[in-house]
């Protein structure tokens, strides 16, 4: 039996968390939408704008096509929502819809070639230029709904909304999650170890995973699990949440913690034939495998300041390191430990 208490306490909670999900909602046409996001596009002063943390343009030409065929035609669009976040040039961030923005703008201003439709048809291979120029009007007049978060709501719940709306058929990588809503210093070190040559190259990737940003993942992963891998419980995501969290609010040395990264890179450059890949033969990198050699090379670093190059025949396509690092060994606490342990342990050994 719910109690008088308990119903107050809950009122209460609701109204508290109501505050913070303060927004005004919008109707714009979508000649005023395209205008918002690209005058001054250039200048990096447009009214609507897509911070760089925020998720790429990955949809390809066919989706963008179907997204413009459903405005032509009258179905209902998804709400875009934006964020006042106390821009100094009253600019409001793109929380979600950058895609379909982008869209927009990219057919109006002709870069868009529609295709691949099965509805309208006789549309595919139009240019914006190609419609009529009734048709263009009323394509530009169609109004699209906006919400606009006021900046009373916080970084919580601009994350909880990006995360809550993005749960359809094509979901964000908690890469894309974090960039979303956890912009700092220290993603922006992430994001410059991500760009290292040395990394491109010791651990390739396919251009997709990139373009959903699995390497920045990975240099994460390097750095959580060097400082933190013996408090890792359950959740990676959340382990990984709580460590941005709390090196963007603390002091960090970013120099040390680049020249942790690069020293590591080094010596796997050195002494690891096919460097995070299973084999020369094999194209991308499989994260477990990154994760085991990046952070047991830097603790092996870390322990002996003058640790010597070896070769790394005798074990790096043993069994037994396979066994750690196989797609199906889970994140548990003791198979994330053994991995990494193993490689510290056989390059301290050599050494």
């Amino acid at each position: 039996m719910i109690t008088q208490a308990e119903r107050d306490a809950a009122e209460e909670q609701i109204q508290a968390l109501r505050r913070i999900v303060d927004y005004d909602i919008h109707e714009y046409p979508v000649e005023v939408i395209v205008a918002k996001y690209t005058d001054h596009l250039k200048e990096e002063k447009n009214e609507f704008y897509v911070p760089d943390y925020q998720r790429e343009h990955v949809w390809d030409e066919k989706r963008q096509s179907k997204f413009i065929e459903s405005v032509v035609i009258g179905l209902p669009v998804p709400f875009l929502f934006v964020a006042d976040v106390n821009d100094p040039d009253g600019r409001l961030e793109i929380v979600d819809g950058s895609q379909r923005i982008r869209t927009l703008a990219s057919f109006v201003k002709g870069t868009l070639q529609l295709s691949g439709l099965k509805k309208v048809t006789s549309i595919n291979g139009f240019h914006y230029s190609d419609f009529s120029l009734a048709r263009q009007r009323k394509f530009n007049r169609t109004t699209i709904r906006l919400i606009a978060l006021t900046d009373k709501a916080d970084e919580e719940t601009r994350r909880d909304l990006f995360e809550r709306i993005n749960t359809g058929s094509d979901p964000l990588t908690h890469m894309e999650e974090r960039r979303g809503v956890m912009g700092g210093p220290f993603l922006d070190l992430i994001k410059e170890c991500a760009k290292s040559p040395l990394f491109v190259e010791l651990a390739p990737l396919s251009a997709p995973s990139v373009k959903r940003h699995e390497d920045e993942e990975f240099v994460l992963r390097f750095f959580a699990y060097f400082d933190r891998y013996e408090q890792f419980d359950r959740s990676v995501k959340d382990f990984l949440d709580d460590y941005v969290k709390a090196q963007n609010s603390n002091a960090f040395d970013a120099s040390s913690m680049k020249a942790r990264f690069d020293n590591m890179l080094a010596f796997v450059k050195r002494n690891f034939p096919n460097g995070f890949r299973k084999g020369a033969k094999h194209k991308t990198t499989p994260r477990i495998r990154f994760e085991a050699i990046a952070v047991g090379v830097a603790l092996a670093q870390a322990a002996k300041a003058d640790l010597a190059d070896h070769p790394v025949a005798d074990w790096i396509d043993s069994e037994e390191f396979e066994k750690v690092t196989t797609s199906d060994s889970s994140n548990s606490k003791p198979k994330v430990k053994k991995r990494i342990e193993f490689v510290r342990d056989k390059v301290l050994s050599a050494s």
